[in-house]
């Protein structure tokens, strides 16, 4: 927010020089004018008074003079007496004070007089006028010479003034009137008090500047006191084009060189602007030090539950226990610090898209650094300091984000609006929504940049980034949050662990609002802590499981990851090899899809029924596997090699015996085997062709069924029938035809 300091000094200026003037007018008038004019009416000088009269056609003068030099001379036109009830009158009046130093040229006039001798009262009828001038001539020049030049002199109008020459008291009911070059006002009523040495201006006291950027200072009462000298106003309220300050009881302090040194306002600060931005502060206490003669700023402190509001073109609210102004040149707003449990809060500008956020800064302590008195440049937790962002869409209430760090350095665009924030050490990150575990990031260093509308545009992590969600963490050197998709990307070696899980990638991404999780570059997963599955086959084993591709992706609420570009998995000897494949840790399921041309391919190492090891390759443009239920289906163009045999066919389905019936390494043997469409059997010498091939591993057979079957040898030809049964191992072929009574042809087949 920014305070304008030039207005704030002339408000205090005004209020302390006027008042200021009013007592020193009413003070020398009350007390010197009147006692000497009184005195001198009745013709009871006495000589050690050291007075000079001088009588003249035109009336007579008085003057008083010490070590040569005068002190005041007073001139009437005449001076009536009236024996009888002891009292005088003297007409057109004008009395000039020089003081002991020559310092002064003050003047006061008026037409009429009354003295009572015997009350001591001296009554002024009608106007008196003063004007009250400084001579910084003094002794140098001629006694009773006139300044070389008036500078600002007060004028001073008052009526009704009594003056009480046993007392020393003075008052008037009537309207009193003051102008200076740049300020004119007026109070109802005045009194002062001699013994106290106070004057009251009774009620509705008004100060009015001159010009351009007129202002106006009213209180329902005002008090000037001398020991030490200041000025205090009851119920004030200042006006300056559209700024507003409010108190329930100012005091101006003055030096010795009449000067306003300090100003505090007690009781229900408040100060008001309006403009583009609207601003309110609310403080118990407010108390303002300055300096010069021209009352420049120096300090300004606000204390007591201090409130700060600004809305338009920012819409900021803060709170503080204390804040602390500082000035410098010509009253410019330098540093500002807020104190005892900060709080500010930056709402999304109007017009602002749905998602941008509010933000909310608190701290011990805050120090602001201002250009200008009014450019907001930027601002530093002393301690400490926490960030929340909360979304402004109140259906997203229940989601928040908080960045902590030990210190948070903020900076500001030129129309003060929060632009970047940095923070370190130990920074961190928290990601609350409701009803859900908090996801948290932490790194050496973070960098916020936020949007000129309002709300984060980004979050940089920097140095041993660690992120938490539930049971699954994450670390890196780098990190970047974007809020407005809730994405935390992490680069520079980073890794993902989650419940035996380990996944590392040259970048990895987090959905921190659905929990999603992204790989890309250089993926590799390992999956750990696996327990054997003595009915499972190709997965059982505890050995870990490998995945490697390009990119990889997985969802919170499952167990499931896709894998893409080149993936593959392995176990043990085991593998399969896809453009995409995706995993089910829990099920132990991998499914594999082709992409154009590149096929799934696995690699499987299997046992024979007579214990030799025997490795397959399987090429598909689809793979499904489910541990649990120990097959391996094949669609598109699937083909399987053996050392002994190829065959490729429309869709195969394999299944194989469970881990715990076999003692051997790999997914145990082959219990037996299905394929359908366009199959073909490849072996050294002979080919076999058909629409189904069934295999049981029991006997090592393989039936041919549909198309009709045939099955063609190099030496022997080619033989057909309903169904064609051969051996893994041996060259016979056993051929079935159709009919009632069909018959069976017996063929030996050389190898």
């Amino acid at each position: 927010m920014s305070l304008n300091t030039s207005q704030l000094r002339r408000w205090m200026v005004i209020a302390g020089v006027v008042l200021a003037a009013i007592v020193a007018g009413f003070y020398v008038y009350a007390t010197r004018r009147a006692e000497q004019a009184a005195k001198h009416a009745v013709k009871q000088i006495p000589q050690k008074l050291g007075l000079d009269i001088q009588q003249s056609a035109q009336g007579f003068s008085i003057s008083k003079s010490e070590q040569g030099r005068t002190l005041f001379t007073a001139r009437a036109s005449k001076a009536v007496q009236f024996k009888a009830d002891g009292r005088a009158e003297l007409h057109d009046v004008a009395i000039t004070f020089y003081g002991k130093d020559s310092s002064r040229f003050d003047q006061i006039s008026g037409a009429d007089f009354a003295y009572d001798r015997r009350s001591g009262d001296i009554t002024a009828s009608g106007t008196v006028l003063i004007d009250l001038e400084a001579n910084p001539e003094g002794t140098t020049s001629a006694d009773q010479a006139a300044p070389k030049e008036l500078k600002n002199p007060i004028h001073i109008r008052a009526s009704g003034l009594m003056f009480n020459e046993k007392s020393g008291n003075a008052y008037t009911h009537e309207k009193v009137e003051f102008n200076i070059a740049t300020a004119n006002g007026w109070a109802h009523g005045a009194r002062y008090d001699a013994h106290s040495q106070q004057l009251v201006l009774e009620n509705e006291v008004r100060v009015t500047t001159l010009g351009k950027d007129a202002s106006t200072l009213m209180a329902s009462r005002g008090i000037v006191m001398y020991d030490p000298p200041r000025v205090i106003l009851s119920n004030v309220h200042m006006v300056r084009g559209g700024q507003v300050l409010d108190t329930d009881l100012a005091t101006v302090y003055l030096n010795q060189r009449s000067e306003i040194d300090r100003l505090v306002a007690d009781g229900n600060v408040r100060v008001a602007t309006s403009g583009a931005s609207q601003l309110n502060l609310r403080a118990g206490r407010a108390e303002v030090a300055l300096t010069g003669p021209n009352a420049l700023l120096r300090q300004a402190v606000f204390t007591g539950d201090v409130q700060a509001e600004s809305s338009g073109a920012q819409n900021i609210q803060g709170s503080a226990g204390r804040i602390v102004l500082d000035f410098t040149g010509k009253s410019m707003l330098a540093k500002a610090r807020a104190e005892e449990n900060v709080h500010f809060t930056q709402k999304p500008a109007a017009g602002a898209p749905g998602s941008a956020q509010q933000v909310a800064i608190a701290s011990s302590a805050v120090d602001f650094v201002v250009e200008n008195g009014r450019h907001l440049v930027r601002a530093e937790t002393a301690r400490q300091g926490e960030i929340v962002l909360s979304p402004s869409n109140a259906a997203l209430s229940g989601a928040s984000t908080r960045v902590t760090a030990g210190k948070f350095t903020a900076q500001f665009d030129d129309h003060n609006r929060l632009q970047s924030v940095h923070g370190a050490p130990e920074a961190s990150i928290i990601n609350s929504t409701s009803g859900q575990p908090d996801r948290v990031s932490t790194s050496q260093t973070l960098d916020i940049t936020f949007h000129p509308q309002g709300g984060m545009e980004k979050l940089l992590q920097d140095g041993a980034v660690h992120y938490r969600d539930g049971a699954r963490e994450a670390f890196a050197d780098h990190g970047r949050y974007t809020p407005a998709d809730s994405m935390l990307e992490l680069r520079g070696h980073p890794r993902i662990q989650q419940e035996g899980i380990t996944t590392t990638a040259d970048i990895l991404r987090f959905n921190r609002a659905s929990g999603e999780a992204g790989a890309d570059g250089n993926v590799k997963s390992t999956y750990n802590q696996l327990k054997a599955q003595p009915d499972g086959a190709l997965l059982a084993s505890a050995d870990p499981i490998h995945v490697t591709a390009r990119t990889m992706h997985a969802r919170r609420d499952s167990s499931t990851a896709t894998y893409s570009g080149d993936a593959r998995l392995w176990q043990g000897q085991n593998a399969v090899q896809a453009p995409t494949l995706s995993f089910d840790r829990n099920r132990r399921h991998v499914s594999g899809e082709s992409s154009g041309e590149t096929l799934v391919s696995t690699f499987l190492v299997a046992t024979a029924s007579d214990g030799k090891i025997t490795p397959i390759t399987l090429t598909s443009g689809r793979l499904t596997y489910t541990d649990a239920e120990r097959r391996v289906h094949l669609e598109g163009g699937v083909s399987m090699k053996t050392a002994e045999a190829t065959v490729s066919c429309d869709q195969l389905d394999t299944y194989l015996a469970s881990s715990g019936q076999t003692r051997a390494p790999g997914p145990g043997r082959i219990e037996k085997a299905a394929a359908q469409g366009h199959v073909t059997v490849q072996q050294p010498g002979r080919e076999a062709k058909g629409d189904r091939l069934d295999y049981t591993a029991a006997d090592d057979k393989f039936v041919m069924t549909g198309g009709p079957p045939s099955i063609f040898d190099a030496e022997r030809g080619e033989v057909t029938g309903d169904s064609l049964t051969f051996y893994r191992l041996g060259g016979t072929v056993q051929v079935e035809g159709a009919g009632a009574s069909p018959t069976v042809t017996k063929v030996r087949v050389a190898r």
